[in-house]
Order: C-alpha cells, then structure tokens, then sequence
C-alpha cells in the first residue's frame, strides 16, 4: 500500500463536526494541484472537480469530519465537560486520552469514579457519557486562560501497522478521505467520460449535513458513497451478523438504514469488480447510514448512486483497524467505477 505517511498526516489532523477546519486545510493542499477546479462551498464542503468528456456529472463523497466533543463547562476544580458530536459508545470512553482545541491544544484525559469506592448497586450500571468528565492537570483559573466554552475536542492516538492491517482513530471516515484522493491522483492524466465531483463533506457524523447542501448545489447524475463500514468478523459473531469481513475486499453496499442503493448501481459495481479481479464483498448494514443517501435525494432528479464501502473493526472507537488489501481494492474500484460509467446500460428494466 503506497502512501502510508500522507493516511498517518490525515489521520492526525483534527476536524471534529464543525470545527474541519485543519483536516480542510491538509484537504485543499493535497488535492489542488490534481484537478481542473476546486471550491469551497458556504457549509466548508471542499468540491473538487475533474472535467470530462461530456456534461453528466458523477459525485464521489467522502466526509471529513471525524466523531469528537464539544466544551460545555468547565468547573470549580478546572474539570471539563462535554457534550458529543457524533455516535459514541460510552464504555468507550474509558481510560482515553483527548486533546481539547483551544486557544491553543491542551491534552486530557477521560476520568470517571473508581470502581474501588463505587456503591455495588452502581458497578452493575451500565455507564453514561455523563458520568465522565476531563482532566487536563490544571487549575481552573489555568484551563480558562485556554479553553472556553465551544471549543471542540478530539481523541488522541497515532496510526499504526498491525500485521496486514492499520489501526488508528478515525479510520472512520479518513482512510475515505485518502482512498478519494489517490483516486484523484490516478485520475490526473486520464481521460474521464463525465465530469467527476470529489467531494470532502463535513458534518457527517451528525446528520450527513454537508453532503445533503453539495448534492442540492452539484446535482448529480450518479453518486458513489465512500465510507467506512462494519466488520465484525471476530470471536462470539454469527455468520449473519459480520455485515463485512476484513480481507475479502472492498464492500459493495446494496442498503443500510438511511438508503438502498440504485440496483443498477450495485449490479454495475459488481460486474466491474468481477471483471477486473478486483476483489469485493456484498454490504447490507442493518441500521446506521452514510452520504449515501444524501447524493441520491437531494440532487434536483435524484442520481443513480450507490456506495463502496471499508470494511471497519472496532468502528467508532480510537482502535479502529482496516485492512491494506481492503484499501487497495476500494481505489481500484473506485477508479474503475468512474472511467467506465458510459460503458453501462442505465436504463431501468
């Protein structure tokens, strides 16, 4: 897997919903020099785009944001609490390093009650993202001289190889946010049949905002969802509740709980994989959705879209883990899905 040390810079860089700021930034930088036009639209969506042959348009998204926190108070101790931008897992938060994006970064850490002095009807409790709060070490008079109410916070941890895979926070959606820009870069000096919309969206994690204002202004005639997706490929599962494994390929998203996929769509994503030995697995997701079903609602007409999906173990936590032939798979599809979209019989039959 080529590289490996732009993924680890782009898993590194905050961008918490809302607050995409940096990962924006890292964003426009990388990507400028590949394409014909870039924008930013009102929202902070960066609209990167590939002129075509003709005049149909193909919208890749892939969202920027990664789940964080935001500051609501700071109390008379110097703890800070939070509230959450996006999904968590409470159990999750436990014993986690964060760094909270002031006036300039400070790090902390999540505390919450000993169990050693815990009463025996609350070790039973199952435990709420309102029983942790922030220690950063310091007094409050020395947590206010840098953070304040509404500064965002992400989690603290370095990527890493692990056998045949990587694991980091926010592979969820990052490794999404690279596999769209190498696509790009494979694109740079071929020819392409319709003009493609790389789109890095923010606010995913909190309500596919971003894609829902990019899909309303491109008005797309095809959509392709780039995210992650999950794998629970490990001790205790049934075979029918893996969704995805990791190493069986990219993952061709036929639904999951915000949308169902053009059949057309999968059928033609399927066939290309098969075709081109790019290895891929079926994705029915039971709940939970992506900028999926944003690209394919709220275009003027709708578009023909679907979703190539990353098989994801421990997904929304700071341990998340893919696997690189999985990664390789997704760009190559990808990148096959956009050369040959005229290629493909779209009528309805």
């Amino acid at each position: 897997m080529k590289n490996l040390a732009l993924l680890k810079k782009i898993c590194q860089v905050p961008g918490a919903p809302g607050f995409e700021q940096k990962i924006r930034a890292l964003v426009i930088k990388e990507v400028r020099p590949l394409v014909d036009e870039l924008s930013i639209d009102a929202m902070g969506n960066v609209i990167a785009i590939k002129k075509g042959k003709t005049a149909k348009k193909a919208m890749v998204a892939a969202h920027m944001d990664e789940i964080g926190f935001i500051v609501t108070h700071i109390d008379e101790d110097g703890f800070v609490r939070f509230h959450t931008l996006g999904g968590f897992d409470p159990k999750t938060l436990t014993a986690q390093r964060v760094i909270i994006h002031g006036k300039k970064d400070v790090m902390g850490v999540m505390g919450s009650k000993p169990i050693h002095i815990m009463k025996p009807e609350e070790r039973g409790k199952a435990i709420r993202t309102q029983d942790f709060f922030i220690d950063t070490g310091m007094k409050k008079k020395d947590v206010e001289k840098l953070v304040q109410v509404g500064n965002p916070i992400t989690r603290e941890r370095a990527l890493i190889e692990m056998g045949e895979c990587l694991n980091s926070k926010s592979l969820d959606n990052r490794i999404s946010v690279f596999i769209l820009i190498e696509v790009l870069r494979a694109l740079q000096n071929k020819k392409v049949p319709y003009d493609i919309y790389g789109v890095f969206t923010v606010q995913e994690e909190i309500g596919l905002r971003g894609a829902i204002s990019s899909a309303h202004l491109i008005d797309p005639d095809f959509g392709f969802g780039l995210d992650t997706t999950i794998a629970f490929d490990v001790p205790g599962s049934n075979p029918h509740e893996r969704v995805t494994s990791l190493g069986k390929g990219a993952a061709i998203k036929i639904m999951d709980g915000s949308t169902v996929c053009d059949y057309r769509m999968v059928q033609y994503l399927k066939d290309l994989g098969t075709k081109k030995k790019i290895k891929w697995q079926p994705e029915i997701l039971p709940a939970g959705g992506t900028d999926t079903a944003a690209i394919q609602r709220y275009g003027k007409h709708g578009a023909i879209t679907g979703a190539i999906s990353i098989p994801t173990r421990h997904i929304h936590q700071s341990i998340e883990m893919v696997h690189k032939e999985d990664v390789v798979n997704c760009i190559d599809l990808l990148q096959a899905g956009l050369v040959n979209l005229n290629k493909f019989d779209w009528t309805f039959k």
